[in-house]
């Protein structure tokens, strides 16, 4: 089984505004909403890819309730924490010429319910697969990626983690089946600029050296790169299309490569990823399982 851990859900409240106007009323073209949360992304697209996950995290107060309704809705087995006090975020992200995004502070998570997600993921077991997206809420521990992998070390799991600088670094110790930073972010982790695919290379098998197993390296336009558990570099191009939203394409980027390598192919694996990303990138919400699909054939 996939699990996938969104500490701070969302409800993403979208508006498409012709013009932004500061100071005065802006009434919309048009209104979307979705159910946020890098985890939360993740669960959504390896759905649409079919394969099962039970999305965990925390959720409070109505908000709470609506994301957990919604995913429930879309087929997506959930096992939240639900806080007593505050509500899950909401964030407000306008579409105009220029996209501002406004997001929620979400609420306060205290030793209680952190003790009450750790026994949750105390029930994974061998080959069971686990999915760790997104920065860290401040009322939760800095090292909380730790403490979950540290407690899951003998297990046997698999874990994903998709984050940035050292709360990516401090956990290649436990050897993560999978970390997905960007270039940018792989640069910044050993404080050089990375401007070529051998630059980028280099420093992702530092990455596999320190413990991880599979380092799949986002390169936006530039397509995309894994070393893969084998030490075999896979290179692979970006999708055509036109770009009309980036959030949640890294996101995508996991839950594709994820599902394509329960089989072991690396290869198929980092091509239904990028083309997963890709989908996304093109499409006003999450990817679709057809233009997954239409989009891996182009690779």
């Amino acid at each position: 089984m996939v699990y996938t851990v969104t500490f701070n859900p969302a409800i993403d409240y979208v508006v498409h505004i012709g013009e932004m106007k500061s100071g005065a009323t802006n009434r919309s073209e048009r209104e979307e909403m979705y159910f946020g949360g890098k985890g939360i992304n993740v669960s959504i697209v390896l759905r649409e890819l079919g394969i099962s996950s039970i999305a965990l995290g925390f959720t409070a107060g109505f908000t709470g309730e609506a994301i957990e309704k919604g995913l429930k809705d879309m087929g997506i087995d959930t096992d939240f924490v639900h806080l007593e006090n505050g509500n899950s975020r909401i964030n407000v992200k306008i579409k105009a010429s220029e996209e501002t995004e406004i997001n929620g502070q979400g609420p306060h998570i205290d030793d209680k319910a952190i003790k009450e997600l750790s026994d949750k993921l105390e029930k994974l077991s061998e080959g069971d697969t686990l999915i760790l997206a997104g920065s860290i809420p401040s009322s939760l521990p800095s090292d909380i990626y730790e403490q979950i992998l540290a407690k899951l070390s003998e297990k046997k799991i698999k874990a994903v983690v998709d984050a940035t600088k050292d709360l990516l670094l401090n956990v290649l110790k436990y050897r993560p089946f999978l970390v997905k930073p960007n270039n940018h972010e792989l640069g910044e982790m050993f404080g050089v600029e990375l401007k070529t695919d051998e630059d980028i290379e280099k420093y992702a098998r530092k990455l596999q050296d320190m413990g991880a197993v599979n380092v799949l390296i986002s390169m936006a336009g530039d397509g995309a790169m894994l070393i893969d558990e084998h030490g075999k570099m896979h290179r692979c191009g970006v999708c055509r299309g036109t770009v009309k939203n980036s959030v949640g394409a890294g996101d995508s980027m996991v839950a594709g490569f994820t599902a394509g390598s329960l089989n072991g192919d690396y290869e198929y694996a980092l091509k239904l990823g990028t083309a997963a990303g890709g989908a996304t990138a093109f499409s006003d919400g999450l990817a679709a399982k057809e233009t997954i699909e239409e989009l891996l054939k182009t690779l």
